[in-house]
């Protein structure tokens, strides 16, 4: 099969664009070519990937995305594939990979009222409702059962198109048999001292992961504890107001920037806590790797993932809606609790499941049925 698959930008660092490497590469495995549109690609590019660079300018970001879909329906039309498959919404997609979280719950709930007349609003209802509405075919694919609720709400005549997907960890986030050995080498690199405690945050796009949330509940503490907590963010976004955030909160000294980094492994071994209070999250895959890597989680419930923490007893989610006195205490809770070591070995004998690592699989096969379905309807 010729598949298309489109991605507004790529980006070694965005789960997101992990998650469609991961499925281009299970399709590429099968003996299919993929073919990619996108307006962005940093990093490595594999060489079995034929990508194509859409180059268009705008001065907004949804007259962007619009001069996007207009010239990759042309290419199409000019190149047609056997399946159109999108990691963002937008018209014209065979499937939707559920990446983003629902347009219309957030803008409904997090915006003002006016929001609704910007052209903005305009653009991104138009284009979920090009996969979710009534009269859209687009089949779903859904990360996670918060994510399938949010839809549900907003797009209840779409539901009978909806695929539950199941997660597709990397495996090399599993703990290693030297895991002890590269605990003690990550914390002699960063000068971590015995009785300090490491709390990282792991994601890129620190607004919506709620980094200043992080930067708070450490501010919080006790100042015998703050002065032992060492906090490290790992991901590719701009820092500086959070940089002026923690220095007003007065634990600039204690906390590290370190952009988007492809040894993420160790720190899940060399940390002792991961937080990670997002406003919105579709799934969370930091999550999941903290857990099957024996890492306690701290994470809120509007994480679509955040189930799974519950589920393997390997931390607390701060309950919707949001509280930060709340989150403040339980940072506390965990950074103390006797119960790490049990989080710990709760979180290693769950990444045992088979089920965490199925997701290109999965969706590959999903892709194969469609487009078989959609011969055979053609055919007859």
């Amino acid at each position: 099969m010729t598949l298309a698959f489109l991605i507004y930008s790529y980006f070694p660092y965005g789960g997101q664009q992990r998650d469609f490497l991961k499925v281009a590469n299970a399709c590429l495995a099968r003996g299919h070519k993929v073919v990619v549109y996108t307006m962005k690609w940093q990093g490595d590019m594999p060489e079995d990937l034929e990508v194509v660079l859409v180059e268009v300018k705008a001065w907004s970001r949804h007259a962007l995305y619009q001069r996007f879909t207009t010239q990759v329906t042309e290419a199409l039309q000019a190149n047609p594939v056997d399946a159109v498959i999108g990691f963002n919404k937008m018209p014209g997609l065979d499937l939707y990979f559920a990446a983003d979280p629902c347009f219309a719950e957030r803008a409904h709930k997090q915006r003002g009222f006016y929001y609704r007349f910007t052209p903005r609003y305009r653009h991104f209802m138009d284009y979920e409702d090009a996969v979710f509405g009534a009269d859209a075919k687009t089949t779903v694919l859904l990360l996670s059962p918060l994510q399938r609720g949010q839809f549900e709400q907003y797009y209840p005549h779409s539901v009978q198109r909806f695929h539950d997907i199941p997660p597709g960890i990397s495996r090399d986030r599993q703990l290693p048999e030297n895991a002890d050995e590269i605990r003690a080498r990550f914390r002699q690199q960063f000068r971590i001292a015995e009785h300090e405690l490491a709390i990282v945050q792991i994601g890129s796009g620190f607004v919506v992961k709620g980094v200043d949330r992080s930067l708070r509940a450490i501010a919080s503490l006790p100042a015998s504890l703050r002065h032992n907590v060492r906090y490290f963010v790992v991901g590719q976004d701009k820092s500086d107001r959070f940089r002026r955030l923690a220095k007003r909160l007065g634990i600039a000294e204690r906390c590290e920037f370190l952009g988007g980094r492809d040894d993420v492994p160790r720190f899940l071994l060399g940390a002792d806590l991961m937080l990670h209070p997002a406003y919105s999250e579709s799934a969370g895959y930091t999550l999941l790797e903290a857990t099957i890597a024996g890492l306690p989680v701290l994470t809120t419930a509007t994480c679509g993932y955040a189930f799974h923490i519950e589920r393997a007893g390997v931390g607390i989610v701060s309950a919707s809606p949001f509280d930060q006195q709340l989150l403040n205490k339980q940072l506390l809770e965990m950074l103390t609790s006797p119960e790490r070591e049990q989080w710990r070995a709760n979180g290693i004998a769950y990444g045992r499941t088979q089920y965490l690592y199925s997701m290109p699989e999965t969706v590959a096969s999903l892709i194969e049925d469609f487009v078989k379905e959609n011969a055979q309807g053609s055919s007859a």
